[in-house]
């Protein structure tokens, strides 16, 4: 992993365009070749990205960059799409490389991890018909926790949390993002379920096309007496 601290700016292209004026941040380049811009704000979600497969090249700038200050540029080039990252390197603060080594991977605490279970083995809470393809489904940025296929054959990514919260929604949609670039795959839909779900996050979630699954832990456990309730 290779970090760099350095006054820069930046240019999205593609599917859609975006910009970043000069400012000081953090550029983060993994060894999948994924690219991430991060401001020091914002928690963890960085302000623009690339993300694999992709390849990047260093070239010098042309002479109007060269007058505004820029000494280099990189070139984010996405291999499927037309998708281009430009990032104008004014002034480097900071560049270090790590070997961070071969990541074992999430590992969930004992609720979000047997909630994961019990919905594969339940995976028609999610609708009639519905067949799990795989739990942890490997992506360039994590594992999505589950991967359906609905009954019309189209692909379903699922998130599962505790409290579901806005950064799940977020995290999902960052999947949804990158699973929908592969053709053997898209489109996907996305499902975020959890035992509770936030007012913000059912908005948001609602606002990206993303449905909500309220679990119930204990009827699932099957130690729920659900004939008992008043309510």
């Amino acid at each position: 992993m290779r970090l760099l601290v350095a006054r820069c700016a930046a240019r999205y292209t593609g599917r859609l365009s975006a910009h970043l004026p000069l400012a000081t941040r953090l550029v983060v380049v993994k060894a999948d070749g994924s690219v991430l811009l991060h401001s020091d704000g914002g928690s963890y979600k960085p302000l623009n990205w690339m993300s694999p497969p992709c390849t990047t090249t260093v070239v010098a700038p042309d002479d109007d960059a060269a007058e505004r200050g820029v000494a280099e540029v990189w070139v984010v080039q996405h291999t499927k799409s037309d998708d281009r990252l430009e990032i104008e390197v004014h002034e480097v603060l900071h560049d270090t490389s790590h070997d961070l080594g071969v990541d074992p991977g999430l590992v969930k605490d004992g609720v979000e991890a047997h909630l994961q279970t019990l919905l594969a083995e339940q995976i028609h809470l999610l609708g009639d018909g519905h067949i799990l393809v795989r739990r942890e489904f490997p992506t360039a940025i994590g594992p999505v926790d589950i991967l359906a296929r609905d009954p019309a054959g189209g692909t379903v990514a699922v998130e599962i949390k505790r409290r579901g919260d806005i950064d799940g929604v977020e995290q999902l949609t960052r999947y949804l993002e990158l699973l929908g670039r592969d053709p053997l795959l898209a489109p996907v839909r996305g499902v975020f379920a959890a035992q509770e779900i936030k007012p913000q996050a059912r908005v948001l979630a609602t606002d990206r096309g993303i449905a909500c699954l309220v679990l119930d832990y204990d009827a699932m456990r099957g130690v729920d007496d659900v004939d008992s309730r008043l309510f």
